[in-house]
């Protein structure tokens, strides 16, 4: 099994561990999968339902992350895509680091702008 996109994230949070970061029943943090204010993928060796620990600032969902979603799903990218794409280091970004950096540090307007740019 191709474990490149799990290694890239690094730091995953199953379903009911994502519940307890953000102090939610688990039929609710379960409809933020599904209502994709998060995304999700399988990982680890039972592939278990989980998102990317950085997607959790301060006990809540980062508030800059569905709308960045939203841009990136108009401009047509995959669930693993968009995943891949929030979390590929790049060296030309106004900060180290990669998308989902900026957006930790608050930088959401360069971040859709690029995501933007993805789709032309």
């Amino acid at each position: 099994m191709d474990r490149t996109l799990e290694n890239l994230v690094g730091d995953w949070l199953p379903v009911p561990d994502l519940a307890e970061a953000l102090g939610l029943p688990l039929k609710a943090t379960r409809q933020l999968i599904d209502d994709r204010q998060v995304l999700a993928h399988r990982v680890g060796e039972r592939l278990v339902i989980a998102v990317p620990a950085a997607f959790v600032q301060d006990g809540a969902v980062l508030p800059t992350l569905p709308g960045t979603i939203t841009v990136l799903r108009d401009a047509g990218l995959t669930k693993e895509e968009s995943l891949t794409w929030l979390f590929t280091p790049d060296d030309t970004l106004p900060i180290d680091g990669s998308p989902v950096d900026m957006l930790r540090a608050g930088r959401r307007a360069e971040v859709r702008k690029r995501a933007q740019e993805l789709a032309f």
